[in-house]
């Protein structure tokens, strides 16, 4: 099969208000590195932004592709992305944050000889505690996000994606990691050029964060 991209960037949406999927979109866009391909995978969005979605995909029909299913989480959405691609490189971006300009090529620039990398980010928070979120073993515990592996700072060949699933589970990204270890060369990098909004109270970390709270 030849490759279509360099790099397919996998974006699952879920009711995600459409200013805010836009800024995410746009920040795909005005990459340096143009050489990719971007597939929106709707959830089952049931409020009107996937309409507004669509008709912004038609008018950037020669970077997006749009695609919709009934809702079954994230994890499932991007394995379902994972399989519609033929690119080189698999990336995530979630719908509520947005690429620096430069973050593709960043990436590109550090993979090297790697399979996958992870990487920090530039965390937008409201106040100190949203720096930390539940650690996956054990919710009642906090984690500083540099600690974390993250979804969508996942970089790779798209080998390693095809060859592990993301499960649907909280820590999914973490999990997909590990196992990466076992199987590949894999590195977490001090990149810092994905936007990161933790101040977003429907991400499912600040779920699991208030329903521990409660």
């Amino acid at each position: 099969m030849k490759t279509k991209n360099k790099v397919a960037v996998i974006m699952s949406v879920y009711n995600t208000p459409f200013a805010i999927v836009k800024r995410a979109i746009d920040s795909v866009l005005n990459q340096t590195f143009q050489d990719f391909e971007l597939l929106i995978i709707d959830d089952g969005s049931s409020n009107d932004s996937h309409k507004l979605i669509l008709e912004y995909a038609i008018e950037n029909e020669s970077k997006i592709t749009y695609l919709r299913h009934k809702n079954c989480s994230q994890s499932e959405s991007i394995n379902r992305g994972i399989v519609l691609t033929n690119s080189e490189y698999i990336t995530v971006i979630d719908s509520d944050d947005e690429y620096k300009p430069n973050h593709l090529e960043l990436c590109i620039s550090e993979i090297k000889s790697l399979d996958l990398i992870a990487s920090t980010t530039e965390t937008i928070v409201n106040d100190e505690s949203d720096y930390f979120v539940p650690d996956r073993f054990n919710n009642n515990k906090m984690v500083h996000v540099d600690d974390c592996i993250l979804f969508a700072t996942l970089f790779g060949k798209k080998e390693v994606f095809t060859n592990l699933n993301f499960l649907n589970m909280y820590g999914a990204d973490a999990h997909f990691y590990e196992c990466a270890e076992k199987l590949y060369f894999v590195e977490k990098l001090d990149l810092r050029t994905y936007i990161y909004y933790r101040n977003n109270p429907n991400s499912i970390s600040a779920k699991v964060k208030s329903n521990n709270l409660s």
